[in-house]
């Protein structure tokens, strides 16, 4: 009964419009009025100590560091660098949106920070190049859902935290999946190019020496995420440190280096950035509530017993629970779904002998393809807003590129050794 409660209130909050943050409070308070354990203080105190957590500080910074990279030039020398690298061939732009949406994945761990920063560059380019604006702006939001699976990923640090599973093996996990996710948008591009006859973006095949001259523009921009990923790999840094030295890190490249960042677009992008942590740590640590008050009733116990019958059918229970999370992702966003369903889903998961960590890729992989799909998705939105055009008409554009990464979680979930192995080899376990 509880957990029809929970459900119910949830849902019918959210369809009322009511504010994230605020539904995932109420949500909280009326769990414990049917326990009759219902406390101000309580929940009170649980928003607060909800983020009493060191690990949570990587948010902040790696979206500061996402900020602070567009505005002082680094996202612009990556996409000159792929341009001058592949901008030759048919289609040429298309397949550099996806290379650079794979090196931003590394800076930013957002895929809004990805499509609005690469977006803004990208979209006048490929409309100008005599692309489709519907097709380029779906190819865009599309190769942005790389970015929450290559670390630094935010929503992995969600689960993370929520789920108590090591964020640096979560970060590892996410490198060969989101290689094979661009992969995959590649071959997809290179099928819609041939049917709409999308020209290079560059006449000529540029020469070595053209290559070598904006490879020295871009090392900067290129080098951060191997600093990223090799630091935590070996220990030298844990993820929070490596959010601390992403910020500083951007902020002396663009000041010093590329000497794109002024002290008014400095105080700009600081505003900037801290509306969004606002916005997503409110959201963060009223989820922490909600999933309080849904421990303290017992509902993850519930739903392991309902689904105890497929607890032996691994297959089976990734497969029900995928497809329960997919629903989920087009009517809730990924940061209160993944704070949400991990307390509740997990101890699930583990009892079933299921990897935490590859479950933890595989949720999230699963919820990002909810930021481009109607009615709440937030990549799609950015989407409208860089074109202007209608949601129904990008959505439209961007069916084969969702559709193949839908057909990719159908893979890693048949095959999970293409998420497990790759991590053994990185991690050396």
């Amino acid at each position: 009964m509880v957990t029809a409660v929970f459900l119910g209130t949830l849902f019918a909050l959210l369809l009322l419009g009511v504010p994230i943050a605020f539904t995932l409070i109420l949500t909280a308070a009326v769990i414990l009025t049917f326990l009759h354990a219902f406390s101000p203080e309580l929940i009170v105190q649980s928003v607060i100590f909800g983020g009493y957590s060191f690990t949570l500080l990587a948010i902040p910074f790696f979206i500061l560091s996402g900020e602070l990279m567009s505005t002082g030039g680094i996202s612009k020398r990556i996409v000159d660098f792929f341009d001058v690298v592949v901008g030759h061939v048919p289609g040429g732009l298309g397949y550099v949106t996806i290379l650079a949406s794979i090196v931003f994945a590394g800076l930013s761990g957002s895929a809004v920070a990805d499509a609005a920063a690469l977006g803004a560059i990208l979209l006048p380019m490929m409309v100008d190049a005599g692309y489709d604006k519907a097709i380029s702006v779906g190819l865009i939001i599309s190769a942005a859902l790389i970015a929450p699976i290559i670390p630094p990923s935010i929503p992995l640090i969600l689960y993370g935290v929520a789920g108590e599973v090591s964020i640096g093996k979560l970060f590892l996990s996410g490198i060969v999946p989101g290689l094979i996710m661009g992969l995959a948008l590649m071959i997809v591009w290179y099928f819609v190019t041939k049917k709409n006859g999308f020209k290079p973006s560059r006449e000529n095949r540029a020469s070595l020496k053209e290559i070598w001259a904006i490879f020295k523009q871009s090392i900067w921009a290129l080098i951060m995420p191997l600093i990223i990923v090799g630091g935590i790999r070996f220990g030298i840094f844990t993820p929070t440190e490596a959010g601390v030295i992403a910020v500083v890190y951007a902020f002396l490249v663009s000041v010093f280096i590329y000497k794109e960042l002024t002290l008014k677009d400095f105080y700009h992008t600081l505003v900037k950035s801290g509306k969004t942590v606002g916005q997503v740590l409110l959201v963060a640590t009223a989820a922490m509530a909600t999933a309080w008050a849904v421990t303290l009733a017992q509902v993850p116990q519930n739903i392991a017993m309902m689904m105890s019958g497929f607890l032996e059918n691994k297959l089976l229970l990734m497969f029900i629970i995928n497809v329960f999370l997919l629903v989920v992702g087009m009517v809730i966003d990924l940061t209160p779904a993944m704070l949400i369903l991990t307390p509740i889903l997990l101890p699930l998961i583990k009892q079933a002998g299921i990897d935490p960590v590859y479950y933890g890729l595989i949720m999230c992989l699963n919820l990002v393809i909810g930021l481009v799909t109607p009615p709440v998705g937030t990549v799609l939105y950015v989407g409208c807003g860089l074109s202007k055009l209608s949601m129904h008409e990008i959505v439209k554009a961007a069916l084969p590129f969702i559709l193949v990464e839908v057909v990719l979680l159908v893979l890693f979930i048949l095959f999970p050794s293409i998420v497990i192995v790759p991590l053994k080899l990185i991690t050396g376990a």
